[in-house]
């Protein structure tokens, strides 16, 4: 697996893991009612943003990320990530390399933090992936992501300094 800037060629591979996603319902805040060119504009940052795309061998994309500025002007010092990853290719480290990735690139832009702001609190494999990835939980917004299965939950902010 590698893990490469993303590219217009791309959104046909990507469109249906970003729709399984949302579709889902248990871990992003999107519309799954939403047309593919909205989320494409949603989900693909502009420069000085990133979007990138983890591949296997064959060039299949595993998982996809997108990140940047969390806020501009006084904020724009903290970086924000988002990362979905293909619903075969779960469990196999490219929600963790993607995050990697991310922060390395954060790192390198001059970001002095990155921040997650809404991570629901009922998607586990994430939470606790970040934290193994140092992030802390500094807040959760109590009942304010409805699960689909569990009612309404808490959005954590999780935090890391770089």
């Amino acid at each position: 697996m590698r893990i490469r800037d993303y590219t217009d060629a791309d959104w046909g591979q990507v469109w249906p893991i970003f729709s399984d996603v949302v579709t889902a319902g248990d871990t992003f805040p999107y519309d799954p009612a939403w047309p593919a060119e909205v989320a494409r504009e949603v989900w693909v940052e502009r420069p000085p943003g990133r979007t990138s795309v983890a591949v296997d061998d064959d060039g299949a994309v595993l998982g996809t990320a997108k990140m940047g500025a969390n806020r501009p002007g006084p904020g724009s010092h903290v970086a924000t990530a988002s990362f979905m990853v293909a619903a075969g290719a779960r469990g196999r480290g490219v929600g963790r390399a993607l995050c990697e990735d991310a922060l390395d690139w954060a790192r390198r832009q001059g970001f002095a933090a990155m921040q997650f702001n809404a991570v629901v609190e009922t998607n586990a494999a994430a939470v606790a992936l970040y934290r193994r990835l140092g992030f802390t939980v500094i807040g959760t917004v109590p009942e304010s992501f409805a699960h689909p299965t569990r009612g309404r939950v808490g959005l954590h902010l999780m935090h890391r300094p770089l």
